[in-house]
């Protein structure tokens, strides 16, 4: 077999979006090597065994003046180029196409039908579901390309040159939610570029086991650990490569975790094998630093800054000599896309392993991120492979700053603030509510904080799903859509979720405001969203769902009509965590969790989340 190093391989040029190395991913998994370039890059600096072109999404226009070109002489090469979202406006607009921008923005789900044939369709069905995140839309085509695909809002969603194998696509065949996606994928790859199949993942252990030598030398590793999959997979791959006595982890509790997940977690690692770790209870320092913050990315930051005091305080406790030290971090891909850390990409939060501090001990050459390049599903069967126990690899996945993001924040200081009028919008439904707190998400491949929309509804889950999608895309004041699961009537108090009586007739008679007082991160509000997560987690787990949901965020939100504080629940579906869709957990089992959260007598509304990945994204801060 080729070496990685001249092997047969993709190429994708890398535009910022947020699915850049997902396409990476899905060729990989195709058997075949993807190899990410930057945009700047020549053609002719290309190496010779590339044997095709992905020009990726990404979030800017391509009228914008800083917006990434492309070497035009890519276009002469002789090779098959693919384009996705940006990459197929990019296209036709260096070909003398014409790019404008869409009269409706689609993010989300949208029905393609195609046109005519092409081998890049090729036992494709004629009608299916893509995934959109776009705004712009390519309107007339380059000369010699046709047109092989269109949606309801995008006449142009496919085209195709066939004499130079050139393709693009409005939508992200990359993602799970583009039904024939992987098929679309695998006719370019092999139909398209004649590729073969030379790849595995367990290339990918020997080759980081190679770059963690190579990069570590003979110093040794101080790991922050979290007791998640991707700490504990960083950890047995440092130590299969390094040895015991090299790397040292360290567990820093600080105060959010779940309920008594603390002392579960240096229990579960002890019996996973990892004799080599030491827990710190840090808990009172970073509640001191967080009292009365309620910005959420201000919050991450002071998170992540105080992840590395802890660390040093540690490390000066133990003598470890800095010089001969390097900090590592159980970092994956979403974390550094989301922080804007490819060139192009935007920033839609700040993770804490990705604040000022490490960004500073990255460039110095002091950080090592053995699995930075990988998803949430590539590290499990990382961790499979590596021997780690099933029960550890499946774990739901947990935020490193944990319930601290999942608490918003109020300062009754703070600007009131003025929300948006919607009423010239044309909406699937009539009523509803704006809610005034705000949350992060990402639509075109950008960083949205906007606020979400409450309604009532009783329709079936695949309804609900075109409803948020509609709204979603039919404005960019909302990234959101919540379905409100209690029946409430102010001042009257909790009628419960199994009530007789009807859900108010229009939302705007329910009070929805914030408490006269602030409302941050205290014990009590950690307390109860620890409490209430804990009845969320396990009525999931009774009822045969914890491995069926990728991930369940329970959020605590400082408005309400009493007690001033409500709880939406955000259960998602996912592989990779860069696409995800809301859980359809079945109505009996949502009125037991809603009855059961009522009865701790602190929560006034209880709401789903029903918002897909994009716009939304899994946490809400």
């Amino acid at each position: 077999m080729n070496t990685v190093k001249n092997m047969k391989h993709i190429a994708i040029f890398d535009f910022g979006s947020q699915y850049t190395h997902l396409i990476a991913r899905r060729i990989r998994e195709l058997g075949v090597l993807a190899k990410i370039y930057p945009t700047d890059i020549k053609a002719l600096k290309l190496p010779k065994d590339v044997i095709g072109i992905i020009l990726s999404g990404g979030p800017q226009s391509v009228y914008d003046k800083k917006s990434p070109r492309v070497d035009a002489k890519i276009f002469a090469l002789g090779l098959p180029i693919l384009g996705l979202c940006y990459g197929h406006q990019l296209m036709a607009h260096t070909l003398k196409g014409t790019v404008r921008p869409g009269k409706i923005k689609e993010y989300g789900r949208a029905k393609l039908t195609l046109q005519g044939t092409s081998p890049l369709f090729a036992k494709i069905k004629k009608s299916s579901t893509v995934w959109m995140s776009h705004g712009d839309s390519v309107s007339k085509l380059p000369k010699e390309f046709k047109t092989i695909g269109s949606t309801n809002d995008c006449a142009i969603a496919a085209m195709k040159d066939s004499a130079r194998d050139f393709y693009g696509l409005q939508f992200h065949p990359e993602v799970h939610h583009t039904d024939q996606g992987l098929k679309i994928l695998n006719n370019f790859v092999f139909a398209i570029c004649q590729a073969k199949k030379n790849w595995q993942i367990n290339n990918i252990i020997d080759e980081q086991i190679k770059k963690i030598k190579k990069q570590v030398k003979n110093k040794k590793v101080f790991l922050l650990v979290s007791g998640g999959v991707d700490s504990s997979v960083a950890f047995s791959l440092l130590t299969k490569a390094l040895g015991s006595k090299r790397v040292y982890g360290l567990y820093i509790d600080t105060g959010f975790m779940r309920l008594r997940e603390s002392s579960e977690i240096r229990k579960f690692m002890k019996q996973a094998g990892f004799t080599n770790l030491r827990a710190h209870d840090a808990s009172k320092i970073f509640y001191e630093r967080l009292k009365g913050v309620a910005d959420p990315e201000q919050k991450r930051k002071i998170i992540g800054q105080t992840f590395i005091d802890v660390k040093d305080v540690v490390a000066k406790k133990l003598n470890l000599d800095s010089l001969q030290w390097l900090l590592a971090q159980g970092t994956i891909y979403p974390d550094t896309i989301e922080t804007g850390a490819t060139k192009h990409a935007d920033t839609i939060k700040t993770h804490h392993n990705r604040v000022d501090a490490i960004q500073k001990l990255i460039k110095q050459g002091k950080v090592i991120e053995p699995i930075a390049d990988f998803y949430k599903d590539e590290v499990r069967k990382l961790g499979t492979l590596l021997g780690l126990p099933s029960k550890m690899v499946n774990r739901h996945p947990f935020p490193g700053p944990g319930l601290a993001i999942r608490i918003l924040c109020h300062n009754a200081t703070d600007e009131k603030q003025v929300l948006p009028d919607i009423s010239k919008v044309r909406l699937p439904i009539t009523n509803y509510h704006i809610l005034s707190i705000k949350s992060v998400g990402v639509q075109g491949d950008n960083r949205t904080y906007a606020h979400p929309l409450a309604i009532t509804s009783n329709k079936t889950w695949d309804a609900l799903d075109k409803i948020s999608s509609n709204i979603t895309n039919a404005t960019k004041e909302i990234n959101r859509v919540l379905v409100l699961l209690n029946r409430t009537r102010h001042p009257l108090g909790i009628l419960g979720a199994g009530s007789e009586r009807s859900v108010p007739a229009e939302l705007k008679d329910l009070v929805f405001n914030f408490p006269n007082e602030d409302r941050t991160l205290t014990l009590d509000r950690i307390k109860l969203l620890q409490k209430i997560d804990n009845i969320v987690m396990q009525e999931i787990q009774n009822a045969g769902l914890y491995d069926k949901i990728w991930q369940f965020p329970t959020v605590l939100i400082p408005i309400g009509c009493k007690h001033f504080e409500s709880v939406v629940l955000r259960p998602v579906t996912s592989k990779e965590a860069m696409t995800a869709s809301f859980a359809r957990i079945k109505r009996h089992i949502l009125k037991r969790i809603t009855q059961k959260i009522l009865n701790t007598g602190k929560i006034d509304y209880i709401f789903y989340d029903i918002t897909n990945k994009p716009p939304g994204t899994i946490e809400w801060e």
